[in-house]
């Protein structure tokens, strides 16, 4: 868990307008103080959980965790592999049968 404490004190002002070099850390910005870190996914999750092979994905991060080890995992691996790769082929098929039926198009 991370605990951010703010203080109230004015921050240093160097004389060019920034910041004072002595700052430990600049202050967070107004729009960032209702959420932390911990509350936004991890975009890669995101992504691979919009494809469905959020399992396979999972298996083989659970795997790694075990054996610390890529090549005693590749089974896991292939799976989460195939998985990518017949999303990827239902996708492209669907971009082109959009493409195909977009007005004006020359189909």
């Amino acid at each position: 868990m991370v605990v951010m404490t703010f203080t109230t004190a004015t921050p240093a002002i160097a004389p060019s307008g920034g910041h004072s070099e002595n700052m430990s850390a600049p202050s967070p910005q107004p729009h960032d103080r209702s959420r932390t870190q911990e509350d936004e996914e991890d975009p890669v999750d995101q992504m691979i959980s919009r494809t469905g092979c959020t399992a396979f994905h999972y298996a083989v991060q659970e795997c790694m965790a075990e054996h610390q080890d890529w090549r005693r995992c590749q089974d896991q691996v292939q799976d989460f592999k195939n998985c990518m790769q017949n999303y990827q082929k239902r996708r492209t098929e669907e971009l082109r049968k959009k493409r195909g039926h977009m007005p004006g198009s020359a189909s």
